[in-house]
């Protein structure tokens, strides 16, 4: 049980240590030289008539080691009150023990030590020069200690938001992975329909549907991680896949394309997207030789289209209920903007927004 409060308390040492860490060794050495030589200089303490060099040095020597013990010992109770209280949560109470740290460390610190270098020069105690000095060091500390606390305001609002864009980049990738994930049994359901209706047509086409699959597989575990893919690797995935349908639908399914090359090269789009398309096609449709499909696909300023005729199904399959609504959502968190639908009682449209390279 001791050992693991030890490890609690060095967790917490650690913990503070990461919140309030500070280069400030260069303004403490200068800060301390500098109070060490004005503020005695400011209150008398120090007479520079007929004394000698040895007699300045060990003055100032002596108020530097003052100087000293205020400042790291204001710093030391400063950063454990910064551990224990938060000016978010009770700012007044936070006020009230900094101050208190302040005055009561400093003004007996010095008191003691102003009463001890009247001992060591050998001259009459100045409790005028005792109080001023007093209230001249508590007056610097608390300036000093709104400089220290104005910087861990600012390290602290920047840790917030570093830690802030982290939890949302995990929160999205989580969101990301987990509509990605819905994906593979989705397919894997349509394929799997798809080749039980094959093998009782044509086991031959069945087999080479099997081996088409696999293929079509491939590419969508490999690019599964991939936020983006060029335009044109989808659209070389997407004619795999189509060949993949026609080992079903034959010359009942068609797919034209309206883009240019430099079109295919210009767009990046998130992977899968238009496959899950033309997907959501083929399975909300009726596709036969009284009702062939035919497909088309364009560009439209930034934005990719595809097109069909609507020809629903009298009994439609079990649906997994995934839909556009998990195409709209990964397009959202991936392009910055949702996709469009558009529908009468002819055509259904889809509008798949792309992101154009950088020219």
């Amino acid at each position: 049980m001791p050992n693991r409060k030890k490890e609690v308390l060095n967790k917490k040492d650690h913990d503070l240590k990461d919140k309030i860490d500070m280069n400030d060794k260069l303004v403490r050495i200068i800060g301390i030289q500098f109070f060490g030589f004005v503020i005695p200089n400011a209150t008398g303490l120090v007479d520079h008539d007929d004394r000698s060099i040895l007699y300045l040095v060990a003055a100032y020597s002596y108020f530097m080691l003052i100087a000293f013990f205020i400042w790291q010992g204001n710093r030391f109770l400063l950063f454990r009150l910064e551990a224990r209280y938060n000016w978010f949560i009770n700012p007044a109470q936070k006020v009230i023990m900094i101050l208190g740290a302040n005055v009561f460390y400093t003004a007996p610190l010095v008191v003691v030590m102003l009463l001890g270098w009247y001992s060591l020069s050998d001259a009459p105690v100045n409790w005028e020069v005792i109080r001023l000095t007093a209230i001249v060091c508590v007056v610097c500390v608390i300036f000093i200690t709104h400089i220290y606390e104005t910087v861990f305001l600012i390290k602290q609002q920047e840790s917030d938001r570093i830690k802030s864009e982290k939890l949302e980049r995990a929160r999205v990738q989580a969101e990301l992975e987990a509509l990605k994930n819905q994906i593979d049994p989705h397919f894997m359901f349509n394929s799997l329909n798809n080749l039980a209706h094959l093998i009782d047509e044509d086991t031959t086409r069945a087999k080479l549907f099997t081996e088409n699959l696999a293929e079509v597989y491939r590419y969508i575990l490999s690019n599964k991680d991939q936020k983006l893919v060029m335009l044109e690797d989808e659209l070389l995935f997407l004619n795999k896949y189509i060949s993949l349908l026609q080992l079903r639908f034959d010359t009942t399914l068609q797919v034209r394309f309206d883009l240019t090359e430099g079109d295919k090269l210009r767009y990046l789009i998130p992977p899968i997207s238009v496959f899950f398309a033309l997907e959501n096609i083929v399975k909300h449709n009726e596709i036969s030789r009284r009702n062939p499909m035919a497909v088309e696909i364009w560009k439209n300023e930034n934005d990719l289209w595809i097109s069909n005729p609507i020809r629903a199904k009298r009994s439609l399959e079990h649906s997994s209920k995934i839909g556009l609504n998990n195409l709209d959502e990964r397009f959202r968190i991936i392009v910055g903007k949702g996709i469009g639908t558009m529908a009468d009682e002819r055509f259904f449209k889809l509008q798949l927004p792309m992101l154009p390279l950088a020219s």
